[in-house]
């Protein structure tokens, strides 16, 4: 048990390390090219997107102390995209949530409308230009679906919408390898994500 602990910790780093350095936003990529620069074929070593979370909180503290204030600037940028697409009762995920987001990281937000193509004739009708594209999501253990992803540049700062049916508003797409939830959050609790950490700042 201890040494598959012990592997599972450095796939963790090694695939924090390569988020970090490399770009990578796909946390299942970056698992399996750190098994693979490792040598760790044995899926039971595999580390949970949350050990991953936890070694690029602690790498970025370590090694990119300016990691918090990227975070906060994209949490304000998403508040303003949000309430631009209020009609389609955004939803904030992806590392801006988390609190791990870089330079490069985008904003991730999902909208919600029955109508795939709303978001689209939104874009359109504001001019804001957009580069078209899927994404595979799964919507339960049984489920999952291709769904259009529309991204586009503001402010020096990468948005990335998905547009899902109004019935993943209650229930969010799980994630791909552990069939969890994907965490999300509504305006106003991105709102009190940055109120703590303004209250953390004075220390209060």
């Amino acid at each position: 048990m201890a040494r598959l602990a012990g592997q599972r910790h450095r796939l963790a780093q090694e695939a924090a390390r390569l988020i970090a350095e490399d770009g990578l936003h796909d946390y299942q990529q970056a698992r399996l090219k750190a098994a693979q620069r490792l040598g760790i074929a044995d899926r039971a070593c595999q580390p949970r997107h949350q050990d991953i979370e936890e070694a690029l909180r602690e790498y970025q503290r370590l090694f990119r102390p300016d990691t918090a204030a990227q975070s906060r600037r994209r949490r304000e940028a998403a508040l303003q995209a949000m309430a631009f697409f209020e009609p389609f009762q955004p939803r904030l995920a992806g590392a801006v949530l988390e609190g791990t987001a870089d330079a490069h990281s985008p904003v991730e937000l999902h909208l919600h409308d029955d109508d795939a193509d709303a978001v689209a004739r939104h874009l359109q009708q504001h001019a804001i230009p957009a580069d078209s594209g899927s994404r595979r999501l799964r919507l339960d253990r049984q489920r999952s679906g291709e769904f259009p992803v529309w991204r586009f540049s503001a402010d020096d700062i990468a948005f990335e919408l998905t547009v899902l049916p109004l019935a993943q508003l209650r229930q969010p797409p799980l994630r791909a390898t552990e069939g969890n939830p994907i965490p999300r959050a509504s305006a106003t609790r991105v709102r009190q994500l940055l109120a703590d950490e303004d209250i953390g700042a004075r220390g209060i």
